[in-house]
């Protein structure tokens, strides 16, 4: 039996993952939290094989329980569960100790396809991600100021609000964010608001 423990400040989808879980013989919800520091409680006091969890959660982030969990429990494997296909999203997870990767509107083929690789000890990244798998933190590079307008964003400024802050101009701001689009492949202005409030620089 596969013991499991599911990481995700929305209850709903916690409750959606344990629906479409609850059929199969081999795997077993043993607990759920809503956030980091709940995650890490849980895992302590019932050492599940397997933990998915999303990235951005109150108390502490995924990425960060994520590496407390591989230093304490190292035969614990950890999943991460997010909406976001970044490169840096990826790449920090592998960093933290991550065997496996999923998006959020994955099919529960692939949930369980998951669950079960990394049971075995393999790894199981979604095909989403494809070749962003192997890339590194330090292969993508933003500028000093770009990863400052990054964090403005995740803090929920306007381009108007972060260039009076930093004082330049809102034409400037927009040229970084623009830059910043490319760099991190993001389609519009809400997917980067999302991933800045997802991304976690280690300024």
């Amino acid at each position: 039996m596969i013991t499991i423990v599911i990481a995700e400040d929305h209850q709903s989808l916690i409750d959606g993952i344990k629906l479409l879980l609850e059929t199969e013989d081999d795997i077993s919800v043993i607990g759920e939290a809503n956030d980091g520091e709940m995650l890490l409680e849980i895992v302590k006091n019932k050492q599940p094989q397997v933990v998915i969890t999303d990235i951005r959660m109150p108390k502490c982030d995924g990425i960060s329980a994520t590496r407390k969990i591989k230093k304490q429990f190292p035969n614990t494997k950890v999943i991460a569960f997010s909406m976001f296909d970044q490169n840096e999203a990826v790449a920090q997870m592998k960093e933290a100790g991550a065997s496996g990767y999923i998006m959020k509107n994955s099919s529960l083929k692939k949930v369980l396809e998951a669950i079960r690789a990394v049971a075995k000890g393999q790894t199981f990244f979604d095909d989403a991600i494809g070749a962003k798998d192997n890339l590194t933190k330090e292969q993508i590079i933003l500028s000093t100021r770009e990863k400052e307008i990054l964090r403005l964003i995740g803090e929920g400024k306007t381009s108007q609000e972060i260039a009076d802050q930093l004082f330049i101009g809102k034409s400037t701001v927009d040229t970084h964010r623009k830059n910043i689009l490319k760099k991190m492949n993001i389609s519009g202005k809400t997917d980067l608001i999302r991933f800045a409030v997802e991304r976690k620089y280690d300024f």
